[in-house]
């Protein structure tokens, strides 16, 4: 099966990007990187992109929000 948007298919390669707030993004390989995103872990399966965040992504809250409840 072709898939149109490379964000559905389940048999692709995708980056985990990670931006200044610390919230990471999975990007398809094929697709330009964005601005203002970081490559935190090379292309691989949704599968293996899903184990590495279940393990790295520890919250959902922005840093900034993070960091000013840190400090208080």
């Amino acid at each position: 099966m072709e898939f149109s948007n490379p964000f559905d298919n389940p048999q692709g390669q995708f980056y985990i990007l990670q931006n200044a707030q610390r919230q990471f993004s999975l990007w398809p390989q094929p697709c330009s990187l964005p601005a203002g995103w970081q490559v935190v872990c090379e292309p691989q399966s949704q599968e293996a992109c899903q184990q590495w965040l279940a393990t790295h992504w520890t919250t959902l809250t922005p840093a900034h929000y993070a960091d000013v409840q840190e400090a208080q």
